[in-house]
Protein backbone atom coordinates (compact mmCIF):
# COMPACT_ATOMS: atom_id res chain seq x y z
CA UNK A 1 0.00 0.00 0.00
CA UNK A 2 2.57 2.35 0.91
CA UNK A 3 3.88 2.42 -2.49
CA UNK A 4 1.53 4.72 -3.64
CA UNK A 5 3.03 6.93 -1.30
CA UNK A 6 6.44 6.39 -2.05
CA UNK A 7 6.92 6.65 -5.37
CA UNK A 8 3.70 9.10 -6.93
CA UNK A 9 4.69 12.84 -7.43
CA UNK A 10 1.13 13.92 -6.56
CA UNK A 11 2.14 12.17 -2.81
CA UNK A 12 5.72 14.70 -2.06
CA UNK A 13 3.39 16.27 1.24
CA UNK A 14 3.04 12.83 2.73
CA UNK A 15 6.49 12.39 1.96
CA UNK A 16 7.32 15.40 4.08
CA UNK A 17 5.54 14.44 6.49
CA UNK A 18 7.04 10.84 6.52
CA UNK A 19 10.20 13.33 6.28
CA UNK A 20 9.40 15.18 9.59
CA UNK A 21 9.82 12.03 11.75
CA UNK A 22 13.62 11.64 10.64
CA UNK A 23 12.61 9.50 8.19
CA UNK A 24 15.10 9.11 4.80
CA UNK A 25 14.20 8.68 1.36
CA UNK A 26 15.50 5.25 1.32
CA UNK A 27 13.35 4.15 4.42
CA UNK A 28 10.27 5.74 2.86
CA UNK A 29 10.72 3.78 -0.23
CA UNK A 30 11.16 0.38 1.59
CA UNK A 31 8.19 -1.85 3.12
CA UNK A 32 6.33 0.47 5.47
CA UNK A 33 5.58 -2.31 8.62
CA UNK A 34 2.87 -1.33 11.79
CA UNK A 35 3.98 -2.91 15.14
CA UNK A 36 0.95 -2.18 16.97
CA UNK A 37 1.56 -1.91 20.54
CA UNK A 38 -0.39 -2.43 23.60
CA UNK A 39 2.48 -1.41 25.96
CA UNK A 40 1.03 0.62 29.18
CA UNK A 41 1.72 1.17 32.68
CA UNK A 42 -0.60 0.27 34.33
CA UNK A 43 -1.08 -4.26 32.85
CA UNK A 44 1.66 -6.13 34.07
CA UNK A 45 0.96 -7.95 31.10
CA UNK A 46 2.27 -5.06 28.74
CA UNK A 47 4.43 -2.87 31.28
CA UNK A 48 7.58 -4.44 29.46
CA UNK A 49 6.25 -4.33 25.84
CA UNK A 50 8.72 -1.58 24.27
CA UNK A 51 11.30 -4.29 25.14
CA UNK A 52 9.74 -6.46 22.69
CA UNK A 53 8.37 -4.24 19.84
CA UNK A 54 12.17 -2.80 19.91
CA UNK A 55 13.07 -6.36 19.36
CA UNK A 56 10.45 -6.26 16.33
CA UNK A 57 12.07 -3.34 14.88
CA UNK A 58 15.50 -5.00 14.92
CA UNK A 59 14.04 -8.07 12.98
CA UNK A 60 12.21 -5.48 10.64
CA UNK A 61 15.27 -3.51 9.88
CA UNK A 62 17.52 -6.50 9.72
CA UNK A 63 15.05 -7.93 7.23
CA UNK A 64 14.79 -4.65 4.96
CA UNK A 65 11.48 -2.96 6.17
CA UNK A 66 10.60 0.38 8.44
CA UNK A 67 8.99 -0.21 11.07
CA UNK A 68 6.75 2.06 12.95
CA UNK A 69 5.14 1.65 16.27
CA UNK A 70 1.42 2.80 17.14
CA UNK A 71 -0.62 2.51 19.60
CA UNK A 72 -3.29 0.43 21.67
CA UNK A 73 -5.61 0.42 24.32
CA UNK A 74 -5.60 -2.54 27.18
CA UNK A 75 -7.50 -3.48 29.86
CA UNK A 76 -5.94 -5.55 32.68
CA UNK A 77 -9.09 -7.85 33.59
CA UNK A 78 -6.98 -8.78 36.73
CA UNK A 79 -7.61 -5.47 37.82
CA UNK A 80 -11.16 -4.68 36.64
CA UNK A 81 -12.39 -7.80 38.37
CA UNK A 82 -15.10 -7.02 40.65
CA UNK A 83 -16.09 -3.53 39.88
CA UNK A 84 -17.59 -0.92 37.42
CA UNK A 85 -14.28 -1.80 35.33
CA UNK A 86 -15.14 -5.35 34.11
CA UNK A 87 -17.81 -3.74 32.55
CA UNK A 88 -15.44 -2.37 29.83
CA UNK A 89 -13.27 -5.68 29.44
CA UNK A 90 -15.36 -7.76 26.50
CA UNK A 91 -16.65 -4.18 25.36
CA UNK A 92 -12.28 -3.46 24.78
CA UNK A 93 -11.99 -6.64 21.91
CA UNK A 94 -14.27 -4.05 19.65
CA UNK A 95 -12.32 -0.50 20.33
CA UNK A 96 -9.17 -2.17 19.36
CA UNK A 97 -10.01 -3.98 16.31
CA UNK A 98 -11.99 -0.38 15.23
CA UNK A 99 -8.63 0.33 16.44
CA UNK A 100 -6.33 -1.52 14.65
CA UNK A 101 -8.53 -1.30 11.20
CA UNK A 102 -8.31 2.46 11.69
CA UNK A 103 -4.32 2.54 12.04
CA UNK A 104 -3.09 0.11 9.56
CA UNK A 105 -5.90 1.43 6.58
CA UNK A 106 -5.37 5.48 7.45
CA UNK A 107 -1.37 4.93 7.20
CA UNK A 108 -1.39 2.52 3.85
CA UNK A 109 1.49 0.43 5.65
CA UNK A 110 1.79 -2.42 4.05
CA UNK A 111 2.02 -4.94 7.13
CA UNK A 112 1.65 -5.44 10.90
CA UNK A 113 3.48 -7.36 13.78
CA UNK A 114 0.73 -7.63 16.71
CA UNK A 115 2.30 -7.05 19.64
CA UNK A 116 -1.11 -7.66 22.55
CA UNK A 117 -0.94 -9.95 25.85
CA UNK A 118 -3.48 -10.17 27.55
CA UNK A 119 -7.02 -11.23 26.96
CA UNK A 120 -9.12 -8.69 25.16
CA UNK A 121 -6.27 -7.32 23.28
CA UNK A 122 -4.72 -10.87 21.85
CA UNK A 123 -8.61 -11.08 19.66
CA UNK A 124 -8.97 -7.00 19.23
CA UNK A 125 -5.61 -7.18 17.52
CA UNK A 126 -6.52 -9.98 15.18
CA UNK A 127 -9.81 -9.10 14.62
CA UNK A 128 -8.85 -5.46 13.26
CA UNK A 129 -5.98 -7.07 11.19
CA UNK A 130 -8.46 -9.44 9.48
CA UNK A 131 -10.69 -6.45 8.33
CA UNK A 132 -7.66 -4.73 7.16
CA UNK A 133 -6.15 -7.91 5.78
CA UNK A 134 -2.64 -7.26 5.15
CA UNK A 135 0.20 -9.71 6.07
CA UNK A 136 0.06 -9.72 9.67
CA UNK A 137 2.38 -11.80 12.14
CA UNK A 138 1.81 -11.87 16.13
CA UNK A 139 4.17 -11.81 19.16
CA UNK A 140 2.54 -11.75 22.29
CA UNK A 141 4.93 -10.18 25.33
CA UNK A 142 4.92 -13.97 27.18
CA UNK A 143 3.57 -15.36 30.29
CA UNK A 144 4.56 -14.23 34.11
CA UNK A 145 6.82 -16.08 35.92
CA UNK A 146 5.60 -18.31 38.73
CA UNK A 147 5.70 -17.02 42.33
CA UNK A 148 6.05 -18.68 45.37
CA UNK A 149 4.91 -18.87 48.63
CA UNK A 150 5.60 -21.26 51.76
CA UNK A 151 7.58 -23.38 49.20
CA UNK A 152 4.47 -23.67 46.62
CA UNK A 153 3.79 -22.11 43.43
CA UNK A 154 1.44 -19.51 43.14
CA UNK A 155 -0.33 -17.16 41.05
CA UNK A 156 -2.49 -14.61 40.64
CA UNK A 157 -5.81 -16.90 41.19
CA UNK A 158 -4.16 -17.66 44.91
CA UNK A 159 -4.52 -14.52 46.10
CA UNK A 160 -8.85 -14.68 45.05
CA UNK A 161 -8.58 -17.90 46.84
CA UNK A 162 -7.29 -16.48 49.84
CA UNK A 163 -9.99 -14.23 50.37
CA UNK A 164 -12.17 -17.27 50.38
CA UNK A 165 -9.58 -18.69 53.02
CA UNK A 166 -9.57 -15.34 55.03
CA UNK A 167 -13.16 -15.43 55.71
CA UNK A 168 -13.67 -19.17 55.98
CA UNK A 169 -10.52 -18.99 59.00
CA UNK A 170 -8.12 -21.29 57.56
CA UNK A 171 -6.22 -17.81 56.49
CA UNK A 172 -5.18 -14.87 58.51
CA UNK A 173 -4.96 -11.66 56.89
CA UNK A 174 -0.84 -11.03 57.38
CA UNK A 175 -0.53 -14.61 55.51
CA UNK A 176 -2.70 -12.94 52.69
CA UNK A 177 -0.78 -9.99 52.96
CA UNK A 178 2.24 -12.28 52.47
CA UNK A 179 0.48 -13.66 49.59
CA UNK A 180 -0.37 -11.23 47.55
CA UNK A 181 3.39 -9.73 47.91
CA UNK A 182 4.95 -12.68 46.13
CA UNK A 183 2.07 -14.03 44.05
CA UNK A 184 2.67 -12.02 40.74
CA UNK A 185 6.37 -11.59 40.73
CA UNK A 186 6.73 -9.45 37.81
CA UNK A 187 5.91 -8.97 33.95
CA UNK A 188 3.53 -10.51 31.85
CA UNK A 189 0.76 -11.95 31.49
CA UNK A 190 -0.09 -14.31 34.65
CA UNK A 191 1.25 -17.36 34.64
CA UNK A 192 -1.94 -20.17 34.64
CA UNK A 193 -3.65 -21.41 31.33
CA UNK A 194 -6.17 -18.25 31.78
CA UNK A 195 -7.51 -16.49 28.81
CA UNK A 196 -4.35 -14.26 28.07
CA UNK A 197 -2.34 -17.18 27.82
CA UNK A 198 -4.75 -19.44 25.99
CA UNK A 199 -5.25 -16.92 23.29
CA UNK A 200 -1.70 -16.96 23.04
CA UNK A 201 -1.20 -20.92 22.92
CA UNK A 202 -4.28 -21.11 20.26
CA UNK A 203 -2.39 -18.15 18.27
CA UNK A 204 -0.26 -20.59 17.35
CA UNK A 205 -2.47 -23.38 16.25
CA UNK A 206 -3.96 -20.56 14.12
CA UNK A 207 -1.40 -19.94 12.60
CA UNK A 208 -0.87 -16.33 12.84
CA UNK A 209 1.69 -16.59 15.71
CA UNK A 210 5.14 -18.38 15.58
CA UNK A 211 5.97 -21.78 17.44
CA UNK A 212 6.30 -21.05 20.91
CA UNK A 213 4.62 -17.67 21.37
CA UNK A 214 2.73 -19.21 24.22
CA UNK A 215 4.79 -20.46 26.22
CA UNK A 216 7.70 -18.76 26.38
CA UNK A 217 8.36 -16.52 29.62
CA UNK A 218 7.93 -12.64 29.44
CA UNK A 219 11.41 -12.04 30.67
CA UNK A 220 13.49 -14.65 29.41
CA UNK A 221 15.88 -13.59 26.31
CA UNK A 222 14.30 -15.87 23.89
CA UNK A 223 11.06 -13.56 23.88
CA UNK A 224 13.38 -11.22 22.31
CA UNK A 225 14.18 -13.94 20.15
CA UNK A 226 11.12 -15.05 19.16
CA UNK A 227 9.72 -11.09 18.51
CA UNK A 228 13.12 -10.44 16.06
CA UNK A 229 12.04 -13.44 14.26
CA UNK A 230 8.16 -11.98 13.95
CA UNK A 231 10.15 -8.95 12.43
CA UNK A 232 11.47 -11.10 9.98
CA UNK A 233 8.29 -13.41 9.56
CA UNK A 234 6.55 -10.14 8.50
CA UNK A 235 9.29 -8.88 5.87
CA UNK A 236 8.42 -12.42 3.86
CA UNK A 237 4.62 -12.25 4.23
CA UNK A 238 4.58 -8.68 2.57
CA UNK A 239 6.80 -9.86 -0.12
CA UNK A 240 4.88 -13.34 -0.93
CA UNK A 241 1.44 -11.46 0.07
CA UNK A 242 0.02 -13.73 2.48
CA UNK A 243 -2.68 -12.39 4.32
CA UNK A 244 -4.44 -13.69 7.16
CA UNK A 245 -7.43 -14.53 5.72
CA UNK A 246 -4.91 -16.72 3.67
CA UNK A 247 -3.85 -17.82 6.92
CA UNK A 248 -7.11 -18.14 9.07
CA UNK A 249 -8.92 -20.98 7.13
CA UNK A 250 -11.49 -23.09 8.37
CA UNK A 251 -8.72 -25.64 8.71
CA UNK A 252 -6.89 -23.56 11.13
CA UNK A 253 -9.98 -22.81 13.28
CA UNK A 254 -10.65 -26.64 13.66
CA UNK A 255 -6.75 -27.09 14.70
CA UNK A 256 -6.62 -23.88 17.18
CA UNK A 257 -10.22 -25.60 18.59
CA UNK A 258 -8.27 -28.88 18.93
CA UNK A 259 -5.65 -26.88 20.75
CA UNK A 260 -8.13 -25.51 22.77
CA UNK A 261 -10.29 -28.70 23.85
CA UNK A 262 -6.12 -30.76 24.84
CA UNK A 263 -4.73 -28.27 26.60
CA UNK A 264 -7.88 -27.11 28.77
CA UNK A 265 -7.89 -23.56 27.53
CA UNK A 266 -10.50 -20.66 29.23
CA UNK A 267 -13.70 -20.86 28.40
CA UNK A 268 -13.41 -17.36 27.44
CA UNK A 269 -11.42 -18.62 23.82
CA UNK A 270 -14.99 -19.85 22.67
CA UNK A 271 -16.21 -16.04 22.95
CA UNK A 272 -13.11 -14.71 20.54
CA UNK A 273 -13.10 -17.67 18.35
CA UNK A 274 -16.44 -17.26 17.63
CA UNK A 275 -15.50 -13.26 16.94
CA UNK A 276 -12.47 -13.90 14.98
CA UNK A 277 -14.35 -16.84 12.46
CA UNK A 278 -17.00 -14.20 11.67
CA UNK A 279 -14.54 -11.40 10.81
CA UNK A 280 -12.99 -14.06 8.17
CA UNK A 281 -16.24 -15.78 6.98
CA UNK A 282 -15.63 -18.64 8.53
CA UNK A 283 -18.72 -20.73 9.82
CA UNK A 284 -17.91 -21.71 13.42
CA UNK A 285 -20.87 -21.76 15.98
CA UNK A 286 -21.14 -23.91 19.74
CA UNK A 287 -22.25 -27.47 17.82
CA UNK A 288 -19.21 -27.38 15.78
CA UNK A 289 -17.25 -26.63 18.95
CA UNK A 290 -19.08 -29.38 20.44
CA UNK A 291 -18.34 -31.78 17.81
CA UNK A 292 -14.45 -30.93 18.08
CA UNK A 293 -14.72 -31.29 21.79
CA UNK A 294 -16.34 -34.38 21.72
CA UNK A 295 -13.15 -36.43 19.35
CA UNK A 296 -10.31 -34.05 21.26
CA UNK A 297 -8.67 -35.67 24.29
CA UNK A 298 -7.84 -33.30 27.33
CA UNK A 299 -3.90 -34.11 27.46
CA UNK A 300 -3.02 -31.12 30.19
CA UNK A 301 -4.10 -29.73 33.56
CA UNK A 302 -2.33 -26.53 33.97
CA UNK A 303 -3.13 -23.86 36.87
CA UNK A 304 -5.78 -23.01 38.08
CA UNK A 305 -6.42 -27.02 37.97
CA UNK A 306 -3.15 -27.77 39.06
CA UNK A 307 0.11 -27.03 40.08
CA UNK A 308 1.58 -26.81 36.44
CA UNK A 309 2.09 -23.10 34.65
CA UNK A 310 2.83 -22.24 31.30
CA UNK A 311 6.58 -22.13 31.91
CA UNK A 312 5.87 -25.96 32.37
CA UNK A 313 3.98 -26.93 29.53
CA UNK A 314 6.66 -24.66 27.43
CA UNK A 315 9.26 -27.14 28.96
CA UNK A 316 7.39 -29.94 28.42
CA UNK A 317 7.21 -28.94 24.75
CA UNK A 318 4.42 -26.66 24.03
CA UNK A 319 1.81 -26.21 21.73
CA UNK A 320 3.80 -28.09 18.78
CA UNK A 321 4.53 -31.02 21.01
CA UNK A 322 0.72 -30.84 21.58
CA UNK A 323 0.59 -30.58 17.90
CA UNK A 324 2.36 -33.52 17.33
CA UNK A 325 0.71 -35.55 19.42
CA UNK A 326 -2.95 -34.51 18.42
CA UNK A 327 -1.66 -35.11 14.65
CA UNK A 328 -1.87 -38.92 16.07
CA UNK A 329 -5.10 -38.77 16.68
CA UNK A 330 -5.90 -37.19 13.39
CA UNK A 331 -7.60 -33.99 14.51
CA UNK A 332 -4.77 -31.72 13.26
CA UNK A 333 -4.65 -30.35 9.31
CA UNK A 334 -1.07 -30.02 9.21
CA UNK A 335 -1.79 -28.69 5.56
CA UNK A 336 -2.65 -24.91 7.41
CA UNK A 337 -0.53 -21.97 6.27
CA UNK A 338 0.64 -20.31 8.45
CA UNK A 339 2.76 -17.28 9.47
CA UNK A 340 6.34 -18.74 8.73
CA UNK A 341 5.02 -18.87 5.50
CA UNK A 342 5.22 -22.94 5.72
CA UNK A 343 2.46 -25.84 6.93
CA UNK A 344 1.95 -26.04 10.20
CA UNK A 345 2.83 -29.77 10.20
CA UNK A 346 6.32 -27.85 9.42
CA UNK A 347 6.56 -26.45 12.69
CA UNK A 348 5.04 -29.59 14.86
CA UNK A 349 7.03 -32.81 13.06
CA UNK A 350 9.16 -34.37 14.93
CA UNK A 351 8.35 -31.99 18.73
CA UNK A 352 8.43 -34.86 21.14
CA UNK A 353 6.47 -34.23 24.17
CA UNK A 354 9.32 -34.18 26.81
CA UNK A 355 7.10 -34.80 30.34
CA UNK A 356 4.25 -36.83 29.93
CA UNK A 357 3.47 -35.57 33.59
CA UNK A 358 2.70 -32.21 32.05
CA UNK A 359 1.69 -33.45 28.75
CA UNK A 360 -0.20 -36.39 28.19
CA UNK A 361 -0.01 -39.01 25.62
CA UNK A 362 -3.34 -39.51 23.30
CA UNK A 363 -3.34 -43.31 24.22
CA UNK A 364 -3.27 -42.17 28.39
CA UNK A 365 -5.05 -38.93 28.04
CA UNK A 366 -6.72 -36.86 30.74
CA UNK A 367 -9.85 -37.64 29.76
CA UNK A 368 -11.17 -38.32 26.46
CA UNK A 369 -12.54 -35.68 25.62
CA UNK A 370 -12.01 -31.86 25.49
CA UNK A 371 -11.77 -29.20 28.52
CA UNK A 372 -14.77 -27.25 26.89
CA UNK A 373 -18.25 -28.52 26.91
CA UNK A 374 -21.34 -27.36 25.56
CA UNK A 375 -24.58 -27.45 27.58
CA UNK A 376 -28.18 -26.89 26.52
CA UNK A 377 -31.87 -27.05 28.76
CA UNK A 378 -34.84 -25.65 28.89
CA UNK A 379 -33.64 -22.56 30.25
CA UNK A 380 -30.57 -22.03 28.16
CA UNK A 381 -31.53 -23.43 24.68
CA UNK A 382 -28.91 -21.86 22.69
CA UNK A 383 -25.95 -23.07 24.98
CA UNK A 384 -23.91 -22.37 27.88
CA UNK A 385 -20.19 -23.12 28.39
CA UNK A 386 -17.97 -24.50 31.06
CA UNK A 387 -14.43 -25.79 31.14
CA UNK A 388 -15.17 -28.86 31.75
CA UNK A 389 -11.14 -29.75 32.97
CA UNK A 390 -11.03 -28.00 35.83
CA UNK A 391 -14.41 -29.64 37.66
CA UNK A 392 -13.47 -31.93 40.14
CA UNK A 393 -14.57 -35.74 38.85
CA UNK A 394 -17.60 -35.86 41.65
CA UNK A 395 -19.41 -32.71 40.41
CA UNK A 396 -19.50 -33.44 36.86
CA UNK A 397 -23.20 -33.90 37.66
CA UNK A 398 -24.75 -32.14 39.86
CA UNK A 399 -28.55 -31.02 41.19
CA UNK A 400 -28.98 -28.10 44.04
CA UNK A 401 -31.75 -25.55 44.71
CA UNK A 402 -31.56 -22.17 43.38
CA UNK A 403 -29.85 -18.80 44.96
CA UNK A 404 -30.68 -16.00 42.51
CA UNK A 405 -28.85 -12.94 42.19
CA UNK A 406 -29.36 -9.97 39.60
CA UNK A 407 -25.93 -9.50 39.91
CA UNK A 408 -22.30 -9.91 40.92
CA UNK A 409 -22.20 -7.95 43.77
CA UNK A 410 -24.94 -9.04 45.71
CA UNK A 411 -23.19 -12.94 44.73
CA UNK A 412 -20.20 -12.24 46.62
CA UNK A 413 -21.79 -10.23 49.76
CA UNK A 414 -23.90 -13.82 49.78
CA UNK A 415 -20.52 -16.20 49.43
CA UNK A 416 -18.71 -13.97 51.47
CA UNK A 417 -21.39 -13.52 54.58
CA UNK A 418 -22.17 -17.53 54.56
CA UNK A 419 -25.10 -17.87 53.51
CA UNK A 420 -24.19 -19.99 50.70
CA UNK A 421 -23.94 -23.51 51.81
CA UNK A 422 -23.30 -27.30 50.35
CA UNK A 423 -25.46 -28.14 47.76
CA UNK A 424 -26.28 -24.61 46.42
CA UNK A 425 -26.81 -23.49 42.70
CA UNK A 426 -25.95 -20.35 43.03
CA UNK A 427 -27.38 -17.93 39.73
CA UNK A 428 -26.01 -14.57 38.57
CA UNK A 429 -27.80 -13.35 36.08
CA UNK A 430 -28.28 -9.64 33.98
CA UNK A 431 -24.46 -9.49 33.74
CA UNK A 432 -24.86 -11.36 30.08
CA UNK A 433 -23.26 -9.27 27.28
CA UNK A 434 -26.31 -6.67 27.02
CA UNK A 435 -27.72 -6.78 30.64
CA UNK A 436 -24.71 -6.12 32.21
CA UNK A 437 -23.83 -4.38 30.19
CA UNK A 438 -20.44 -6.10 28.69
CA UNK A 439 -20.77 -9.43 30.30
CA UNK A 440 -18.41 -9.30 33.58
CA UNK A 441 -15.95 -12.06 34.49
CA UNK A 442 -16.99 -13.92 37.81
CA UNK A 443 -13.56 -14.77 39.17
CA UNK A 444 -14.71 -13.05 42.38
CA UNK A 445 -17.61 -15.47 43.58
CA UNK A 446 -15.91 -18.53 42.33
CA UNK A 447 -12.32 -17.67 44.14
CA UNK A 448 -14.27 -17.21 47.33
CA UNK A 449 -15.97 -20.34 47.14
CA UNK A 450 -12.72 -22.14 46.24
CA UNK A 451 -10.85 -20.05 49.18
CA UNK A 452 -13.82 -21.55 51.38
CA UNK A 453 -13.20 -25.27 50.55
CA UNK A 454 -16.98 -25.45 48.39
CA UNK A 455 -15.80 -25.23 44.49
CA UNK A 456 -16.67 -29.27 44.82
CA UNK A 457 -20.03 -28.76 46.66
CA UNK A 458 -21.37 -25.79 45.09
CA UNK A 459 -22.23 -24.90 41.71
CA UNK A 460 -22.20 -21.15 39.91
CA UNK A 461 -24.58 -20.52 36.99
CA UNK A 462 -24.52 -17.02 34.90
CA UNK A 463 -25.31 -15.41 31.71
CA UNK A 464 -22.26 -13.50 32.21
CA UNK A 465 -18.90 -15.11 31.81
CA UNK A 466 -15.26 -16.61 34.04
CA UNK A 467 -12.05 -15.94 34.02
CA UNK A 468 -9.78 -18.53 33.22
CA UNK A 469 -8.33 -18.30 36.43
CA UNK A 470 -11.64 -19.57 37.62
CA UNK A 471 -12.01 -23.49 38.84
CA UNK A 472 -14.92 -25.89 39.77
CA UNK A 473 -18.52 -26.19 38.67
CA UNK A 474 -18.83 -22.58 37.01
CA UNK A 475 -21.19 -22.44 33.51
CA UNK A 476 -21.18 -19.57 31.81
CA UNK A 477 -22.55 -17.99 28.76
CA UNK A 478 -26.18 -19.06 29.47
CA UNK A 479 -28.18 -17.80 26.08
CA UNK A 480 -30.24 -16.44 25.39
CA UNK A 481 -29.54 -13.99 28.30
CA UNK A 482 -31.77 -12.56 31.24
CA UNK A 483 -31.71 -9.18 29.71
CA UNK A 484 -33.55 -10.13 26.27
CA UNK A 485 -36.23 -12.69 28.06
CA UNK A 486 -33.86 -16.09 28.72
CA UNK A 487 -35.65 -18.34 30.81
CA UNK A 488 -32.60 -18.04 33.28
CA UNK A 489 -34.38 -14.90 34.07
CA UNK A 490 -37.58 -16.89 35.20
CA UNK A 491 -35.71 -19.15 37.85
CA UNK A 492 -36.87 -18.56 41.71
CA UNK A 493 -34.92 -19.69 44.90
CA UNK A 494 -35.30 -22.92 45.56
CA UNK A 495 -35.87 -24.29 42.01
CA UNK A 496 -34.19 -27.51 41.45
CA UNK A 497 -31.44 -27.25 38.81
CA UNK A 498 -30.06 -30.34 37.24
CA UNK A 499 -26.49 -30.23 35.71
CA UNK A 500 -24.86 -33.04 33.91
CA UNK A 501 -21.91 -32.63 31.78
CA UNK A 502 -21.15 -35.98 30.30
CA UNK A 503 -24.54 -35.68 28.84
CA UNK A 504 -24.46 -31.80 27.95
CA UNK A 505 -27.52 -31.08 29.95
CA UNK A 506 -28.38 -28.39 32.61
CA UNK A 507 -32.10 -27.50 33.14
CA UNK A 508 -34.36 -26.48 35.39
CA UNK A 509 -36.83 -28.63 37.31
CA UNK A 510 -40.12 -26.94 36.77
CA UNK A 511 -42.80 -28.19 33.85
CA UNK A 512 -43.65 -26.37 30.90
CA UNK A 513 -46.76 -24.71 32.12
CA UNK A 514 -45.44 -23.18 35.23
CA UNK A 515 -42.27 -22.27 33.15
CA UNK A 516 -44.87 -20.44 30.77
CA UNK A 517 -47.02 -19.02 33.36
CA UNK A 518 -43.78 -17.26 35.12
CA UNK A 519 -42.50 -16.16 31.22
CA UNK A 520 -45.84 -13.97 31.11
CA UNK A 521 -45.03 -12.26 34.39
CA UNK A 522 -41.37 -11.21 33.50
CA UNK A 523 -40.65 -7.60 32.97
CA UNK A 524 -37.43 -6.34 31.31
CA UNK A 525 -34.88 -4.96 33.95
CA UNK A 526 -33.16 -1.57 32.48
CA UNK A 527 -29.06 -1.81 33.55
CA UNK A 528 -28.95 1.93 32.58
CA UNK A 529 -26.04 2.19 30.82
CA UNK A 530 -24.40 5.14 29.39
CA UNK A 531 -21.68 6.59 27.35
CA UNK A 532 -20.03 3.50 25.44
CA UNK A 533 -21.87 1.26 27.30
CA UNK A 534 -24.84 2.40 26.48
CA UNK A 535 -23.92 1.73 22.49
CA UNK A 536 -22.17 -1.67 23.16
CA UNK A 537 -25.55 -2.59 24.92
CA UNK A 538 -27.50 -1.87 21.39
CA UNK A 539 -25.31 -3.22 19.12
CA UNK A 540 -24.05 -6.26 20.58
CA UNK A 541 -25.01 -9.59 19.91
CA UNK A 542 -25.25 -12.88 22.06
CA UNK A 543 -22.82 -14.77 23.60
CA UNK A 544 -23.41 -17.80 21.25
CA UNK A 545 -22.69 -15.45 18.20
CA UNK A 546 -19.35 -14.07 20.26
CA UNK A 547 -21.03 -11.37 21.37
CA UNK A 548 -19.91 -9.52 18.26
CA UNK A 549 -21.37 -6.30 17.41
CA UNK A 550 -24.40 -6.40 14.90
CA UNK A 551 -23.62 -6.01 11.37
CA UNK A 552 -26.80 -4.10 10.05
CA UNK A 553 -28.57 -2.12 12.12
Amino acid sequence: MSKELSANIEKAPQRALYKALGLTSEEISKPLIAIISAKSEIVPGHVHLDRITDAVKAGIYAAGGTPFVVPSIGICDGIAMGHLGMKYSLPSRELIADSVESMLLGHAFDGAVLVPNCDKIVPGMIMGAVRANLPTVMVSGGPMQSGYYKGKKVSFSSVYEGIGAVKSGNMNLDELTDLESCACPGCGSCCGMYTANSLNCVSEALGIALPGNGTITAVSAERERLAKRAGTAIMKLVSNDITPKMILTKAAFMNALAVDMAIGASSNTVLHLLAIADECGVKLDLDIIQQISDKTPNLCKLSPASCYDMEDLGHAGGIMAILNELNKKGVIDGSALTATNKPLSKSFSGVEIADTNIIHTVEEPLSPVGGICVLRGNFCEDGAIVKRSAVAQQALTFSGKAKVFDCEEDAVNAIMGGNIKKGDVVVIRYEGPVGGPGMREMLSPTSALSGMGLDKDVALITDGRFSGATRGLAIGHVCPEAAVGGKIALIKNGDKIDIDIPKGKLNLDINAKEMQARAKKWKPKDSNPTGWLLRYANLVTSANKGATLKKKF
